[in-house]
């Protein structure tokens, strides 16, 4: 079981006509993290910018947090979403690069009833 203090990175981006991911800042800021003490990283969480990312950024960061944590924490890869299919891909995409773990979250606008919550979370 994962305990301790996990915080939800910001997912930096370079500024511009076309805003592309900061890789070098992300990179700085997981092994500033790191070297603070934080018991593990979650990127891509339900509180910033993952829900307008595409799949590809959303996974680079996930690959870019794991190489930089390089097994010293665990690293829970934030693959929540309002779409049940998404979710799984995200989940499926966030153990193959390696994650430690995922933040799977209740689908938010759509809300379903107790069956359909059962349903997400089971598939």
């Amino acid at each position: 079981m994962f305990e301790g203090v996990f915080p939800a990175i910001i997912t930096p981006f370079q500024t511009g006509s076309r805003p592309d991911l900061d890789l070098e800042g992300l990179r700085a800021n997981v092994a500033w993290l790191v070297e603070q003490g934080v018991h593990g990283i979650v990127p891509c969480g339900s509180t910033g910018e993952s829900a307008t990312m595409s799949h590809k950024e959303h996974e680079k960061v996930v690959e870019e947090t794991v190489d930089v944590v390089n097994g010293k924490i665990p690293v829970l890869a934030g693959t929540g979403s309002n779409n049940t299919e998404e979710a799984v891909l995200l989940t499926k995409a966030a153990k193959n690069i390696g994650a430690d773990g995922v933040l799977v979250i209740s689908p938010y606008y759509n809300k379903p009833n107790k069956s359909g919550l059962k349903k997400h979370y089971t598939k």
